[in-house]
């Protein structure tokens, strides 16, 4: 018996990532009130192809393939964004044609430099700041549990701080439009605006979660190592990031797989209840964006019929964005 796919996705500028077996697709509502859609094979590679079923070593190598896809999918929003500000000619460039810097040197760089920069700040800086503690700190123990404790501090005030920005506040909107599509599918309900509308905000495979989870893991892997030199605390805080990664995506893996457990309820609580930072009430030109990108992948994983789809969206398989109708046309059909 095969096992169940998890869809996924992720908010972006005025829009949503949607990722499917086959494919990913980007729903993005473009300033003159469109949404525009861009859908992508998915062709993992051969270390993914090997990994992707063997416990604690997939962990890292999804992640970092969704850090990548994430990025791809970020740098398209911005792209269809950028017709506000350069009219025609970029919006035939963001409608008309294959979106730019969607792969290359530059994509991976800046994965990379992302990568470092969320390292330095959740695991280098509480460490920096523990190590000036140290000194008033007798016991191993305690010292990792105060960074632990600093690190879980940072990542709380870090999402409390962005969430204070209206840009940010309307992605939190979209990621709530992300949740509330997955959840109706997950409860075999039509994926419809009047279905998805009341589904919770939460999601028990929600990125903010995952955070959380990688965070507390932290606080043991870390304890187990005592307090060696500065030197080999700020190696094992970079190179063990991966590790507990990979640890991290099992838990979760886990926790959807045995969502109604009552263990497993209070283990995921902290997350959920995280999520009420990153998720905000989406209204529904939110929830078209993100019925538009799931029913894309539905229907290139052959879900749903490409008849039900073209209702929405005509789907371009070579790769270009396509346009939608604008606001106040129906994006779904009756029942769909």
């Amino acid at each position: 018996m095969s096992q169940p796919f998890y869809y996924g996705g992720q908010a972006v500028m005025e829009g949503v990532m949607m990722r499917g077996r086959n494919s990913m697709a980007v729903a993005v509502r473009a300033p003159d009130g469109r949404i525009v859609v861009y859908e992508q094979q998915l062709e993992p590679g051969p270390v993914l192809r090997r990994v992707r079923s063997v416990p604690f070593v997939r962990g890292a190598v999804v992640l970092w393939d969704t850090l990548k896809l994430g990025m791809q999918a970020l740098m398209f929003s911005a792209n269809v964004g950028l017709q506000e500000e350069d009219g025609a000619a970029n919006a035939a460039a963001a409608v008309g044609e294959e979106p730019r810097g969607m792969a290359g040197p530059m994509l991976w760089a800046t994965v990379a430099i992302s990568v470092l920069f969320s390292i330095g700040l959740f695991f280098v800086l509480p460490l920096a700041a523990i190590h000036f503690l140290d000194r008033w700190i007798a016991d191993a123990w305690l010292s990792n549990l105060l960074e632990g404790i600093i690190r879980l501090g940072i990542l709380i005030g870090y999402m409390a701080l962005i969430a204070r920005f209206e840009d940010i506040r309307r992605v939190f909107a979209y990621h709530g439009a992300e949740h509330k599509t997955i959840n109706a599918y997950e409860a075999e309900l039509p994926v419809d605006v009047a279905n998805v509308r009341p589904q919770r905000l939460e999601h028990v495979r929600c990125g903010t979660g995952f955070l959380l989870i990688v965070v507390l893991l932290s606080i043991f892997v870390f304890m187990l190592l005592g307090r060696p030199p500065i030197f080999w605390r700020v190696v094992s805080r970079i190179v063990l990031v991966p590790v507990i990664a990979a640890l991290a995506y099992e838990v979760i893996r886990f926790g959807a797989a045995h969502a109604g457990n009552a263990i497993v309820k209070v283990i995921l609580a902290p997350g959920l209840a995280l999520q009420r930072i990153t998720t905000r009430e989406p209204d529904d030109e939110m929830l078209h964006v993100a019925i538009a990108a799931f029913k894309s992948v539905l229907a290139t994983d052959a879900v749903i019929s490409r008849v039900e789809l073209s209702s929405i969206v005509s789907v371009d398989q070579t790769g270009r964005p396509l346009s939608l109708p604008p606001l106040g046309v129906p994006l779904v059909a009756d029942g769909g």
